[in-house]
């Protein structure tokens, strides 16, 4: 709270201004300047007055290296148990493995199987749970605050400076840890979606019958001149609303906890008193934690919304007549 108080009488701005680029700061990815592998300067190619980098396009930002710790913790819980619990000649769960078949069952019974249909059950189950575990892993992963305690025993155990862009846990203090608030990354999902909607109906009617079905049969002409457009739209809002609403709840939660605590030194600005930015803490800290609480329950709701909205488009066309 003091630094945020300090620096903002330094660079003459509001704490106002200062706690904005805070929050923006922490929810989005780390920026190109701070990535934390580069390329070798052999890649750069310059373009007139400026730098074009491949360097710069293709660095690991925080995000990337989110999705890759996400990747190993799922093949570690989930991919190698089920694996070796496969390899048994008597495979009886137990453990872990009980937690995963439950997981597994629900998915399979409660979303896959209601909503696509028994005959395509087993077709896409696994696609579709391995977007409920990893969407649950990498929500899961954005609650827990590693690289900021690792900033503050940075800053006040080893005493180094927030201005030393060349310390490597100071470079990972650059962006947020929730990969799956990267737009980037829950279109990447949606795309997935998007064409796995197309393969599902072309492989239950055949291409062209699929995309016949795109409207209903029997119409008069004037009304498939109105419905043809709106269904063609209607096939991409589908990946769309899947992007926004995943990466806007995991966003969102993070920007109402850090809004509250930046009461306290909002309030100790305002009052030029640090005593009053103590006295708000009282109020901002239960709340950010009720609102922490309430973003466990989001890291899961946000996970089945995706998987089963995935299930209802793709059983959408499979069942055409329902």
């Amino acid at each position: 709270m003091s630094a945020v108080t300090e620096q903002s009488h330094t660079t003459g701005t509001s704490v106002l201004d200062e706690v904005g680029n805070n929050i923006i700061h922490h929810v989005s990815n780390s920026s190109l300047k701070h990535p934390l592998i580069n390329l070798p300067e052999k890649f750069r190619v310059e373009e007139g007055e400026s730098w074009f980098s491949f360097l710069e396009m293709m660095s690991v930002t925080k995000h990337v290296l989110m999705l890759w710790i996400v990747a190993v913790i799922l093949s570690t819980a989930i991919i190698l148990p089920i694996q070796k619990y496969m390899k048994k000649e008597k495979p009886i769960p137990s453990g872990w493995m009980n937690i995963i078949e439950t997981i597994v069952s629900f998915i399979r019974d409660s979303i896959v199987k209601p909503n696509i249909g028994s005959k395509f059950t087993n077709t896409w189950t696994p696609m579709i749970l391995t977007f409920f575990f990893f969407i649950l892993f990498a929500n899961g992963i954005g609650l827990i605050p590693v690289f900021d305690l690792l900033g503050v025993l940075n800053r006040f155990l080893f005493q180094v400076p927030a201005s030393d862009n060349h310390n490597l846990i100071n470079s990972l203090l650059h962006g947020g840890v929730t990969a799956t608030a990267n737009f980037n990354v829950t279109a990447g999902l949606a795309v997935i979606t998007f064409f796995s909607i197309m393969i599902a109906g072309s492989h239950a009617h055949g291409f062209i019958n699929h995309w016949k079905n795109l409207v209903p049969h029997g119409l008069a002409w004037p009304v498939y001149i109105i419905l043809i457009p709106i269904e063609i739209i209607g096939m991409f809002v589908k990946p769309f609303a899947l992007t926004m609403r995943l990466a806007a709840n995991m966003t969102g939660g993070h920007i109402a906890i850090l809004a509250i605590l930046s009461f306290m030194a909002i309030f100790a600005d305002m009052f030029h008193s640090t005593a009053t930015g103590l006295s708000v803490a009282l109020f901002s800290i239960p709340m950010a934690t009720a609102i922490s609480g309430l973003e466990i329950i989001v890291v899961l709701v946000q996970a089945y919304v995706f998987t089963l909205l995935s299930a209802v488009f793709i059983g959408m066309a499979i069942n055409v007549h329902h």
